[in-house]
């Protein structure tokens, strides 16, 4: 017999994830904390009124994201292992710093998906404004959004400081450092490296709260600019966290040829993104943020390995590898 179940699942599933996203923005998760709480007291403490605050936290513990003990008034609810991880703003792994800013921005432009597909445009601050896209983003709110991006990829940042061998190199070059987040994680288990963090000027304050913030005043170095017009940096390696995706071809062909032509022989450009797998079925979340670049973006676009090894290889780049990282992320390595 032919279900429907999967259709109605994804085709409303707009209606689980708002619920979430009012949960996280609400801050549910941060107010429970260890604790277990009664509805009227999620009640006073979120600002939640009426009768629908317990069909929202049945919803959510039905979703999996609470747990409840009773039922009904009298039921008490806590949260599960993993929101008390994640979604808490007081422990030092919370990603919801990503769902507040797709609750306040992302969820509203997706609504013009189709608009987007028909016209090939961006439908976010962009078509609002005309500006370039990172300049159109940061009128919304600067920290915000290196906040959110912070959150989503500090899972793959740190397996790529595990992971990745830095004893050959003693510099590195973070292109889009934003926040200085992979720069001070390098710097930060790798005593020997000295990063340089270079981003628009837009994001040097907040870059260099981070560098204060870890203590690394001398290791890491903050310099904006440019990186399609300005002269780059010299560096053993050059990283690149969720940034090639941001623009269309031409942009991304710039920046790998600026890359190789400021790299010794023998270094090493590093992207961390969600690379798409070649037969473009399993990595539905790098799928979906490419259908986001066009959302959020003038042009940009996910791409597979084989992709990023002919734009690589086309500007002299010789030997290729990648590597998982954290859930859907990867590291794509091309050597000089």
């Amino acid at each position: 017999m032919m279900d429907p179940s999967k259709i109605m699942q994804v085709g409303l599933g707009f209606w689980a994830s708002k619920t979430l996203l009012a949960a996280i923005k609400l801050e549910l998760f941060t107010h429970l904390g260890d604790h277990a709480y009664s509805v009227d007291k999620i009640k006073e403490s979120t600002g939640i009124k009426g009768n629908a605050a317990l069909d929202f936290l049945d919803a959510l513990y039905s979703l999996g994201f609470l747990e409840r003990e009773g039922v009904g008034a009298s039921a008490m609810y806590k949260n599960t292992p993993e929101t008390a991880f994640f979604l808490d703003k007081n422990r030092p792994a919370y990603i919801g710093g990503f769902f507040e800013m797709a609750n306040d921005r992302e969820y509203r432009f997706w609504a013009d998906l189709e608009e987007g597909l028909t016209t090939g445009l961006p439908q976010n601050e962009i078509k609002q404004t005309g500006l370039e896209s990172f300049t159109a983003i940061y009128q919304h709110s600067v920290r915000e959004f290196t906040e959110a991006m912070t959150s989503i990829q500090l899972g793959g940042f740190s397996a790529f400081v595990d992971k990745f061998d830095f004893s050959s190199y003693n510099s590195l070059l973070d292109l889009g450092g934003s926040g200085a987040t992979l720069s001070a994680l390098v710097a930060g288990k790798h005593p020997h490296m000295h990063c340089i963090s270079y981003d628009m000027p837009a994001v040097e304050f907040l870059a260099k709260e981070t560098v204060q913030n870890f203590n690394l005043e001398g290791q890491v170095t903050i310099q904006s600019g440019n990186f399609f017009t300005d002269e780059l940096p010299k560096a053993d390696m050059i990283t690149m966290g969720n940034i090639l995706h941001s623009f269309d071809l031409e942009k991304k062909k710039l920046l790998i040829k600026k890359s190789y032509e400021a790299l010794p022989v023998g270094g090493a450009l590093c992207i961390i993104e969600l690379i798409i797998d070649e037969e473009r079925r399993h990595n539905t979340f790098a799928l979906l943020m490419s259908l986001n670049m066009l959302i959020e973006s003038d042009g940009g676009f996910n791409y597979t390995m084989s992709d990023l090894e002919g734009w690589v290889r086309e500007v002299g780049f010789t030997r290729t590898e990648i590597f998982p990282l954290a859930g859907p992320t990867s590291a794509a390595i091309a050597y000089k």
